[in-house]
């Protein structure tokens, strides 16, 4: 198979997996990857790959119901076999200070703010990362962090929920966030084969790399 033939296959299996108003959904991802600025999202109806009016970007949202098992199991299929497959964590803050009534909204960490914490909703992000110098990574799971659980509980749920679609070995990088006990037993029920190394720059420190 031919990479032209292999791209269009995954675009295709991934528009099937949409669920409703994925015609206007898989505008709406085309826009996202070819626009370099967005200041809101009506801008992205501006994209000449996004064919319908403004209104039916936020349509689209409203109505798609991807299905993100499916979704997740079909990335998985691109990752080549190795020895070890190298997944990443990362917490995310949005910051939403004056939406009062925004769901899930709390206090998030964020090394970016002067007091360590911004006002908004968190997510977390699982990805693959290819080997060698890559500028880009294959997002397995990327959702938003509730009311009713924390950072590390949703990076948790996420790695076992790929590790059980993955059959090789997995390592995991992750930051200083998840270097702490809490992570460790959390993750006791995974069946690890090696013991947590922390890392970071080359020194110890509380950045961990994880094999199960």
């Amino acid at each position: 198979m031919t990479k032209y033939n292999r791209y269009t296959r995954f675009r295709q299996d991934t528009y099937q997996l949409l669920g409703n108003a994925k015609d206007a959904t898989f505008d709406l991802m085309d826009s996202i990857m070819t626009t370099r600025n967005a200041y809101c999202l009506g801008d992205l109806s501006l994209s000449p790959f996004f064919r319908r009016k403004w209104h039916s970007t936020y349509e689209s949202l409203e109505d798609c119901r991807p299905n993100r098992n499916q979704l997740m199991k079909r990335y998985v299929q691109e990752i080549p076999e190795l020895e070890y497959v190298l997944l990443a964590i990362d917490h995310t803050a949005w910051e939403l200070k004056d939406a009062k009534t925004m769901k899930d909204r709390g206090y998030q960490h964020s090394a970016a703010s002067k007091n360590g914490t911004v006002l908004g909703q968190g997510y977390s992000t699982i990805v693959w990362l290819p080997e060698g110098e890559r500028s880009w990574a294959l997002p397995l799971r990327h959702e938003r962090i509730t009311s009713f659980e924390t950072p590390i509980s949703k990076a948790k749920w996420q790695l076992q929920e790929v590790c059980k679609t993955i059959q090789q070995k997995v390592l995991v990088v992750l930051d200083c966030e998840y270097g702490n006990s809490s992570w460790v037993n959390q993750t006791a029920d995974i069946q690890a084969i090696d013991a947590p190394i922390a890392l970071k720059r080359g020194i110890p420190c509380s950045s961990s790399y994880l094999i199960y």
